[in-house]
């Protein structure tokens, strides 16, 4: 998972550089509206079964994670890098990774009594940790049956297998499938839902496996040279995934809550399309410049991320007159007859914006942390 920006090292990686940054801050706009009480609906996640545009963010990104670990990994392995060298910097990696998503977690009232030990950073340090491991000691060929194997074996024992206690799995219910049920038997800590987490035990498996998607994407764009056959290569593969995803929801429904297997086929597929697009864009026809967002959020992601969180702090916990910022900036605009939604999203973009300010000036300064 590199966040060292390729503009200036290799164009045809600006592409992949613009879609992890646009990510970042979709994944910015959904996380800090206004008000949580006026969000637009697809600005929320669905409540159960289905999949709205927020649903995507994630799973985006782990896609993108799957890429350019397979990118930047067979560089270092052409070069002659150790694999003990590589190893080591993965470790270190995903543990800082880890770390960092308990600090959010904790900050600012660092109650260590009331921790959550699994949340949206320690799922991508285990994603990276597994996808990377992967990488170095299988093929594409064994990443293919693995991934298949696990998004099988999830199916089969998300929607077939009898819980104890409970019977059948029932998944059109939070409380009845196996993820719930093992969240709550192993799972320690805080849980997002109290009783069950969707970033738990069970659910991270077919997330590394969306992550396993990226890395064959990755493969298979450094594998076909020609620009042409290359871009007809992945959007043939982006659709056969959307349309496997959309076909396997009739059976077992597309959830991001539990990562369901007709999810990671669903939203692979889509970020396969995108990665398309975007390199046809940007690649291929040559226009970067409405690229400028993406590549400096992309240059420090998971910097961004951080600090995204980290201001909530101002934006979102200090108070001014009684009132926080966000508090004053809806109490003040949606007396005028804006649509208090509107209003609410319109804080999310002006804070996106916010965060870019210092994300840009560490990349116009070459400040690029590898986290």
């Amino acid at each position: 998972m590199t966040e060292t920006p390729s503009a200036g090292k290799s164009k045809r990686l600006v592409s992949l550089d613009a879609l992890r940054g646009f990510t970042i801050a979709a994944m910015v706009i959904v996380n800090d509206p206004g008000s949580w009480s006026h969000v637009y609906r697809p600005l929320e996640h669905a409540e159960w079964n289905g999949c709205t545009i927020t649903d995507l963010v994630f799973p985006f990104f782990l896609f993108i994670v799957g890429i350019s670990i397979a990118l930047a990994y067979s560089k270092r392995l052409e070069a002659n890098v150790s694999k003990k060298s590589i190893y080591r910097k993965i470790i270190i990696r995903s543990v800082n990774i880890y770390v960092l998503g308990i600090f959010l977690w904790l900050f600012p009232e660092f109650q260590f009594d009331s921790i959550r030990w699994v949340g949206v950073l320690p799922r991508i340090s285990f994603v990276f940790l597994a996808c990377a491991l992967l990488f170095l000691n299988t093929n594409w060929k064994q990443q293919i049956r693995i991934g298949a194997g696990i998004l099988l074996a999830y199916w089969i024992v998300m929607a077939y297998i009898p819980i104890p206690g409970i019977g059948r799995p029932d998944l059109s219910m939070p409380e009845k499938n196996w993820a719930n049920y093992l969240d709550t038997l192993i799972l320690p800590g805080v849980m997002w839902q109290k009783t069950w987490d969707p970033e738990g035990i069970l659910s991270t498996f077919p997330a590394i496996v969306t992550g396993m998607i990226g890395m064959l994407i990755g493969k298979l764009y450094l594998t076909v040279k020609d620009e042409n056959k290359r871009l007809v290569w992945l959007y043939f593969a982006g659709f056969t995934m959307f349309l496997a995803g959309g076909i396997w929801n009739w059976f077992f429904p597309i959830n991001k809550n539990i990562w369901t297997s007709s999810y990671v086929l669903y939203t692979s597929g889509l970020g396969t399309l995108g990665l398309a697009t975007c390199i046809l864009i940007v690649d291929i026809w040559g226009h970067t410049r409405w690229t400028l967002l993406g590549r400096v959020y992309g240059a420090n992601a998971i910097t961004s991320y951080v600090l995204a969180g980290v201001l909530t702090l101002v934006f979102y916990g200090m108070r001014i007159g009684g009132a926080s910022l966000n508090e004053w900036f809806m109490s003040g605009l949606t007396p005028l007859g804006l649509d208090p939604k509107f209003v609410s999203m319109l804080y999310a973009v002006i804070y996106m914006w916010i965060v870019f300010i210092p994300a840009l000036i560490m990349y116009r300064r070459k400040i690029f942390i590898r986290i």
